[in-house]
């Protein structure tokens, strides 16, 4: 199994969109222009792979967004649990 061939879900009450190369639906615009440049990077326009690109990027900046703040957070509990403990436990 690759990481292109998951199971895509799409709500009855949702517009479906689809892939134009295997026919698979996506429930989201953006996860139907990753698809294609993930999935069928040979035969997609340029204008198609330009699409990727961009998504691809906003999605990286939204991982890297959520590693910085995953990393605050962990920060913020453990200094939390150490003033906690010396405050408590002295």
């Amino acid at each position: 199994m690759t990481r292109t061939d998951v199971d895509t879900d799409v709500p009855a009450d949702a517009e479906a969109h689809v892939c134009s190369y295997c026919g698979r639906p996506f429930a989201r615009e953006k996860y139907l222009v990753l698809h294609r440049g993930l999935a069928h990077p040979d035969d997609v326009s340029d204008g198609e792979r330009d699409a990727y690109e961009r998504a691809y990027a906003e999605e990286q900046a939204d991982i890297d967004r959520f590693r910085i703040v995953a990393l605050g957070v962990l920060v913020v509990i453990y200094f939390g649990f150490l003033f906690a403990y010396a405050v408590f436990a002295a």
